[in-house]
């Protein structure tokens, strides 16, 4: 998703995608912190795998407008 945002030309959309994946990286990355032992528990649902409705929700918004971004870009 990083590269798909320096692909994309307009501004707007290269910040949205880029915001959005950070979103989910931070997220990945807390929760491996947390398995690990390094990071306190925060209770964090991991992306695309925990059980939650609405962070799931999310999640699938977050990529469909990644894709739709990207397609639309090309």
């Amino acid at each position: 998703a990083f590269r798909i945002s320096f692909k994309i030309k307009e501004r707007f959309a290269s910040s949205a995608v880029f915001g959005l994946a950070t979103m989910i990286a931070f997220e990945v990355i807390v929760n491996i912190g947390v398995s690990s032992g390094i990071l306190p528990t925060k209770g964090l649902p991991l992306p695309f795998i925990s059980y939650g409705g609405s962070s799931l929700v999310c999640h699938m918004a977050a990529v469909g407008l990644i894709l739709n971004m990207a397609r639309e870009a090309e």
